[in-house]
């Protein structure tokens, strides 16, 4: 079987879960499948890339348009199998679908309707990334979904799609990679006490992630521990305000102890600040699963993260972190975000105050990595995947009445 994934992110250029999810999923698949990547960005080795820069000075979704067509264009027409990830591939999956007549997997990392915040990033262009997306979900032959809560969210979002082709394949870690770094040279660089109580987070400063919620929460915590914040530059200047505000508030009130950390550290660099944290922190509104709690949970680390998406069905409240309820649909009530915020924060009080309750819960969550969540499963679950949906389309091309 030969495959052909389509991807914005792939290495050394990644940003995203997503990337990640590519990153590690294409050398499994290669134990089982013939592979080639379709990427966006630079060349480089292992991929052929596509630039976003057509029509040049275009809004960011028309050029990624651009590039989707040309990715349409090198995919061999021998492929027997599309596979799109994320909407920025997703119409360039789609098209070829048609234009080989092949059949076309989506995985779902996200949903265009559940991010409506993006219009502030987007502009038109989250129209455009909005049909994109509804487009490649209605005609593909199979979607995979990141977790049972991605599936639900699925079928909310397009509820016209046949529930029988959405196909649950969660995301994964390697535990060989992630594990337990209790060296201690990058935490001293960037001004982390490993022999202090602290929260970390590591992600994207945008809506989705809740980081605001965190840092509004510090208030809440105890003075000793420290907030130690991996987060690249913020989407847009409106999230880059609020942001900045919260966190010039939260560092006057606390004093030292707050690091915020702009520059993406190498993954190794990354795992060794994770290993020193007392807990990973996941104040996330919008998650469909979450790789980087996997990565955390896979260096001995306890984890206190919003439930909402996948979330829980990675994080075992009262086993492997803490969860805490947040309701979308209340997140315009102030009071409901203040008692949130609050909450958070004592979750993560009652870790840093247990030093056995954090060892017991680290261990189960690598554990709980090692049981579940392996990547050469995944690819396993994902090549059946694309058996469902070579069946489907053939069934589908036979059904077809003619032209």
């Amino acid at each position: 079987m030969r495959v052909s994934i389509l991807t914005r992110e792939y290495p050394p250029s990644i940003y995203g879960g997503a990337g990640v999810h590519v990153a590690q999923l294409v050398p499994q698949l290669r134990r089982f499948v013939d592979v080639d990547v379709q990427c966006m960005g630079e060349p480089r080795d292992g991929a052929t890339a596509h630039q976003e820069n057509f029509p040049p000075g275009a809004n960011a979704a028309l050029r990624v348009f651009g590039a989707d067509l040309s990715m349409v264009d090198a995919i061999d027409p021998a492929t027997d199998v599309v596979h799109s990830h994320t909407w920025y591939a997703n119409l360039a999956g789609h098209l070829a679908g048609l234009f080989l007549d092949r059949p076309h997997v989506v995985s779902a990392h996200s949903l265009e309707p559940d991010r409506p915040w993006k219009a502030e990033q987007l502009g038109g262009g989250y129209a455009l990334s909005s049909w994109a997306e509804r487009t490649a979900y209605e005609g593909a032959d199979a979607v995979i979904a990141v977790s049972e809560g991605m599936k639900k969210g699925i079928l909310q979002a397009y509820p016209q799609l046949e529930a029988d082709k959405i196909h649950v394949v969660l995301n994964g870690i390697d535990p060989e990679e992630f594990k337990p770094d209790h060296g201690t040279d990058v935490c001293e660089q960037i001004g982390m006490d490993p022999g202090k109580p602290s929260v970390v987070f590591v992600g994207r400063i945008t809506r989705q992630k809740g980081l605001v919620h965190l840092v509004r929460a510090a208030k809440h915590l105890d003075p000793e521990t420290q907030v130690i914040l991996l987060a690249g530059a913020p989407d847009t200047h409106e999230i880059a305000e609020e942001f900045n505000l919260a966190f010039a508030e939260v560092k006057q009130s606390r004093g030292g102890g707050v690091v915020w950390v702009q520059e993406m550290l190498p993954r190794a660099s990354v795992r060794q600040v994770m290993s020193n944290a007392t807990v990973f922190a996941c104040p996330s509104i919008y998650e469909p699963l979450g790789i980087v709690k996997l990565e955390a949970m896979a260096t001995e680390t306890a984890v206190v993260a919003s439930a909402v998406g996948g979330i829980p069905e990675v994080v075992v409240d009262g086993e492997t972190g803490y969860l805490v309820d947040y309701d979308p649909a209340r997140a315009g009530d102030e009071d409901f975000i203040a008692t949130f915020e609050k909450t958070f924060a004592e979750r993560i009080n009652e870790l840093t105050r247990d030093p056995e309750l954090v060892r017991r819960f680290g261990q189960a969550g690598r554990q709980r990595c090692i049981d579940h969540f392996s990547w050469r499963t995944i690819a396993q679950q994902t090549v059946e995947v694309y058996r469902a949906a070579i069946e489907r389309h053939a069934a589908r091309s036979t059904s077809a009445p003619p032209a």
